[in-house]
């Protein structure tokens, strides 16, 4: 069977180079049809050196994928950062998802201390094009918090 060349290891994480494809075309589609498209950044970050971070990612992006739709686009970019974007959804309505996601970080024991982090901007509010949305939502994290044993943090 091949292996399907959209997706990370048969999950629902697209390619980066698939989901920027995807990505630039919603955000057309919501600019024509004048709907809101909101991306989410989250960044998880193990604070030991022993944590591995392509482990953590996915790890996070299972975590993630069971809280939001099927038809939202889920990705791991640089530096292990999972972008989520989640369609027809204004800022004020995706803080309802940021919400789940937080109380789903909150309620699971990662194996190392961890932080995490959650930011947001929606086009058109914050930008209408990939490259602001993601400076946008990197700018100023929504939600950063750290969960873990952090008793074992060097």
């Amino acid at each position: 069977m091949a292996i399907d060349p959209f997706l990370h290891d048969d999950s629902r994480v697209l390619t980066s180079q698939t989901f920027d494809f995807v990505l630039d075309n919603e955000l057309k589609r919501a600019i024509r049809s004048q709907n809101f498209l909101t991306l989410l950044v989250i960044d998880a970050d193990a604070r030991t050196p022993a944590g591995d971070p392509a482990k953590l990612t996915a790890e996070v992006a299972r975590l993630v994928s069971r809280e939001v739709r099927e038809t939202d686009l889920l990705s791991t970019g640089k530096e292990g950062r999972l972008s989520l974007v989640l369609l027809d959804a204004d800022l004020q309505n995706s803080m309802r998802v940021v919400d789940r996601l937080v109380s789903r970080f909150e309620h699971y024991e990662f194996a190392a201390p961890t932080t995490i982090s959650v930011g947001a901007a929606c086009c058109p509010t914050h930008g209408a094009d990939a490259e602001s949305l993601h400076r946008a939502a990197e700018a100023q994290p929504i939600h950063r918090e750290s969960r873990g044993n952090t008793s074992n943090a060097q």
